[in-house]
């Protein structure tokens, strides 16, 4: 599977987030020079599924965001997790620890009556 982000509104948020030097379709910049873009696809994958729940859900997640899904995927895999039932505002995610791979979205409507199965773990970001 491919490292990138999959997601075609999170490569377009990236690419419209503001930069030193204006440039057409430049990926956001953090302190260290590197792009968003960069680091996120070497720390967490989206799969194919993950993504089309991501955009049919219309759920959008900024650069904060997927800083703060990230941090809750590394304390997670501090504590040996394997599975992680992240939540993040109102958006839940199952992520594999192991692969770093979000595995499924869901939003706040559709959170009730919903049942997690396979997890060994939950993360509040």
């Amino acid at each position: 599977m491919d490292a990138r982000i999959q997601n075609a509104r999170i490569a377009e948020r990236i690419a419209q987030q503001p930069v030193a030097a204006p440039r057409p379709n430049a990926p956001a910049v953090g302190p260290q020079g590197v792009g968003f873009e960069a680091l996120l696809q070497d720390r967490l994958k989206v799969s194919g599924h993950a993504q089309t729940r991501l955009q049919s859900r219309e759920i959008q997640l900024g650069k904060e965001e997927w800083e703060r899904v990230l941090n809750g995927v590394e304390r997670a895999a501090q504590k040996g997790a394997r599975e992680s039932l992240v939540m993040l505002d109102d958006v839940a995610l199952v992520v594999s620890i192991r692969n770093r791979t979000v595995i499924t979205a869901v939003d706040k409507q559709h959170l009730k009556d919903n049942v997690f199965t396979n997890i060994d773990s939950a993360v509040i970001v």
